[in-house]
């Protein structure tokens, strides 16, 4: 894996979770001044030091894709659920909606894949279309554990807006209780206060989880890579066996 290769990282939740927010302050180091609603999908590139301190340490560009969360588009959503390497998925403190819904967007996504189009003509004129005329399909679609195992797909849940939430308003144990979807998928979870950047500083727990994480799409990626490269020498060599048996043929 090079510095240039692609590594795409999916941002996906309701609208109005702060995934805008947090997408800048990750990938800015600062918050962002006037977030605004996202249309379609806005994309930012976080550097990343691969295996720091290793030998094996190395610069990655990391692609975060921030994507809209209006339900009235779930459809046109798709043309970007595609040749990703993790996701992380966003709710908020203070809606206990938006983690509940989570699963619905892990389901659309996984969906999304296993579904997919071969013939591409048919594939560019259904996302045209779903792009012209979305129609909302969030209600039917559920989280399946089974294809998401066998993705191997990496994930980070982020609850926002810590700084909203009162704990006294709460059940004792919600602040530290981890979300039962990042339980269920073995992943990690961290609490953000998107308006402050000592929610990410350098050797905070949040830091370090999140540069694990990253780790694990750079690896989730090279993973992808070695696989194709030996895909082509195990076709070149079988190229060129077929080429030395009937160059002998008179």
């Amino acid at each position: 894996m090079s510095s240039t290769d692609k590594i795409k990282v999916l941002v996906l939740g309701d609208s109005g979770v702060g995934k805008s927010s947090l997408v800048h302050l990750i990938c800015q180091g600062q918050p962002i001044a006037n977030p605004l609603w996202t249309i379609g999908a806005t994309i930012d590139v976080k550097l990343h030091e691969y295996m720091e301190g290793t030998p094996e340490q190395r610069t990655s560009f990391i692609e975060l894709w921030d994507i809209g969360g209006s339900r009235s588009h779930s459809i046109a959503r798709n043309v970007f659920y595609n040749g990703f390497h993790g996701i992380i998925l966003v709710h908020d403190l203070t809606n206990s909606k938006s983690e509940a819904n989570l699963r619905k967007w892990l389901g659309h996504v996984f969906y999304n894949k296993d579904h997919t189009i071969k013939d591409n003509n048919t594939s560019l004129n259904t996302s045209l279309s779903a792009a012209l005329f979305p129609v909302n399909t969030d209600d039917e679609i559920h989280f399946d554990r089974e294809a998401f195992f066998e993705r191997n797909i990496p994930v980070l849940v982020v609850a926002t807006k810590r700084e909203s939430v009162h704990v006294s308003h709460l059940p004792l144990h919600r602040s530290h209780r981890m979300s039962s979807l990042a339980e269920e998928c073995g992943a990690e979870e961290i609490e953000v206060d998107c308006h402050q950047t000592r929610s990410l500083a350098p050797g905070s727990t949040n830091a370090v989880k999140l540069s694990r994480f990253f780790d694990k799409v750079c690896e989730r990626r090279l993973h992808n890579h070695n696989s194709f490269t030996n895909y082509l020498d195990r076709n070149k060599r079988q190229s060129l066996l077929n080429t030395n048996k009937y160059s002998h043929i008179d």
